[in-house]
């Protein structure tokens, strides 16, 4: 037998999101560095900004979002600001202003508000790299005219 203490396991990180349970209600400000899924009542800000925001189909929020992504599956009355994606899926609801990269908008959803479409920091950073160019032009002194565009057409 070994005098050595048994080895303790310890927690592996999970890939799953905080919740907040259909029952539980919340006014105020909620500002996380991790995922998280809202299936109850919220009236206020949800701030997550490098961070997945999903609410769920019994969530129902009175609230501005700022997160990288959003889910909708419930009811949002608020504006939405994704940096990468927004998703409203069939049964949601969503009234208020969304500014996002990307989009999707299920067949069923209900949307009111404008929809404002972002560029990526990396295709805004490639446009502006890539050097607009114009054609030449050449000016002639008035009445000069070169002597191809002096002739009259060929025939045939």
């Amino acid at each position: 037998m070994s005098s050595l203490p048994g080895r303790i396991p310890v927690a592996e990180p999970r890939n799953e999101a905080a919740a907040i349970g259909k029952s539980v209600v919340i006014k105020g400000q909620i500002l996380s560095r991790e995922d998280l899924f809202v299936d109850g009542e919220l009236e206020g800000t949800i701030e997550l900004n490098e961070h997945r925001l999903t609410i769920g189909p019994n969530g129902k929020l009175q609230a501005n979002v700022k997160a990288r992504e959003v889910v909708v599956l419930g009811s949002v009355h608020g504006n939405i600001e994704a940096a990468d994606r927004i998703d409203i899926r069939k049964d949601a609801q969503l009234v208020g202003d969304i500014k996002t990269a990307r989009i999707v908008i299920e067949d069923g959803a209900y949307f009111k508000g404008s929809i404002d479409i972002i560029r990526t920091e990396g295709k805004a950073a490639a446009a502006a790299a890539t050097p607009v160019t114009r054609p030449q032009q050449t000016t002639l002194p008035a009445g000069n005219t070169p002597p191809a565009l002096n002739r009259p057409p060929e025939r045939h």
